[in-house]
């Protein structure tokens, strides 16, 4: 068994839901009482939130190279981003690494084109569905297209989310 390493924390319950993922999915291959081998460092996402917001993109592909050395270093046979956020700076993490960091969009069209799909929605942070980063290497690496949802759709649904939490709390 390989040994994953997790770059999480961004948020943690995110991260939560890649560990419990990766697990069932070794359970379901392995059976018995077989987990996945992995290293998990997580970040404060108040840190990283806030770079992001500030358009520092730089900085933040220097803390997810660091964090992926660091997880090279200690074993890791490959590296997981636990965000699809910060997928933007995937590549230049990967030119650093010697180990593979298996991208989100890469796996994420590998099911797409499993189901037969050739175009689909994307939903996101803003910067994932914006930045294009997502949808180029969809289109350029998979020949998938994504459509995103215009400006008065994400405001009509966030009110209506709004609205429809504080009725339930």
């Amino acid at each position: 068994m390989k040994t994953i390493g997790l770059i999480g924390g961004m948020s943690w319950d995110s991260s939560l839901e890649y560990y419990r993922i990766i697990n069932e999915h070794v359970k379901e291959r392995a059976g018995g009482l077989h987990s996945a081998e992995c290293i998990l460092y997580s970040v404060d996402f108040e840190k990283v939130e806030k770079l992001q917001h500030a358009g520092k993109w730089r900085q933040l592909a220097e803390l997810m190279t660091s964090i992926a050395l660091k997880l090279q270093e200690t074993g890791a046979d490959g590296i997981v981003i636990c965000s699809n956020t910060m997928h933007k700076v995937a590549e230049e993490v990967q030119e650093s690494l010697k180990i593979p960091l298996i991208h989100i969009v890469d796996a994420t069209a590998f099911e797409i084109k499993r189901k037969g799909l050739k175009k689909v929605a994307l939903l996101g942070t803003r910067f994932t569905m914006e930045d294009g980063f997502y949808r180029r290497r969809l289109k350029e690496k998979h020949g998938i297209d994504a459509i995103i949802p215009g400006e008065t759709d994400r405001e009509k649904k966030s009110t209506e989310s709004s609205t429809a939490s504080f009725a339930r709390g």
